[in-house]
């Protein structure tokens, strides 16, 4: 059994009423209604309000994969929250960044850059192309697919180079975006998806649902005996016995005292 869970401000489902219409239980749990068709997955949701005591470390301890979306309220996610989350990325953990999520903390931590890009809310066309048919996350896609409305995001998206680009997007505007990007932090994978404007019925898509599952299944921790073994990271710390037979030579200037026996 797979563990997911599914983090969403839910901020605009409440306060816009419109946003209400097309996401009556919020976000989250319309991305949760479409992933329960899998009978391995165990998923949970959490929103801002829940803060750390839905999101702590031993909560995340048992997670494989964390799908998050964020916009409005980026600076009111605590940072021991965001500290939680890296760690257990760099252990092996798999996260999926949605949309605006793009300016969350953890995405900005894990960059290392402001992520900053352009945008327009005019409700455009979008056409995604798949970059690499032969992906896992593309399984099951045409070459390309189309949104009625979304929101544009274009370039420059400043953010590292990616290990690899997943989609890249059109818009009716004339605009370009890289929107599927694939990275590794330590042990754990991943992958923003840019897809998923709130006042639009982005993920009722089929296509966008067929990408989030398959990127659930990508990003997800593959060896479970190594899964097993990296719940505590590698420590910073001193390893004064070799695991061959050697002759010191020198001081040691840090730590005087280690001994080889």
């Amino acid at each position: 059994m797979t563990k997911i869970i599914i983090w969403n401000e839910y901020i605009h489902e409440i306060e816009n009423s419109d946003v209400k219409k097309i996401y009556p239980n919020g976000i989250h749990n319309c991305i949760k209604d479409f992933l329960s068709n899998d009978t391995n997955l165990k998923i949970e949701t959490v929103t801002l309000e829940d803060g750390e005591s839905r999101l702590n470390k031993e909560i995340l301890k048992e997670c494989s994969v964390l799908i998050w979306w964020g916009h409005k309220a980026h600076e009111k996610v605590s940072n021991n929250i965001v500290d939680n989350v890296q760690r257990r990325v760099l252990e092996g953990m798999g996260l999926i960044v949605l949309h605006s999520g793009h300016h969350s903390k953890i995405f900005q931590r894990l960059m290392g850059t402001n992520c900053n890009l352009t945008w327009r809310e005019f409700g455009e066309k979008e056409r995604i192309w798949v970059c690499n048919p032969g992906h896992p996350i593309c399984e099951g896609l045409d070459p390309y697919f189309e949104l009625e409305m979304e929101e544009m995001y274009g370039e420059p998206f400043q953010v590292p180079s990616p290990d690899e680009t997943i989609f890249t997007s059109w818009f009716e505007g004339g605009e370009t975006f890289r929107s599927g990007l694939l990275y590794k932090r330590g042990n754990g994978q991943i992958f923003y998806f840019r897809p998923g404007h709130e006042a639009y019925p982005t993920y009722y898509n089929k296509n966008i649902q067929r990408v989030i599952k398959n990127a659930v299944n990508f990003v997800k921790p593959k060896n479970d005996s190594l899964w097993e073994d990296i719940h505590s990271p590698t420590p910073k710390s001193n390893r004064p016995q070799p695991i061959e037979k050697i002759i010191k030579k020198g001081i040691s200037v840090e730590h005087p005292t280690n001994k080889i026996k």
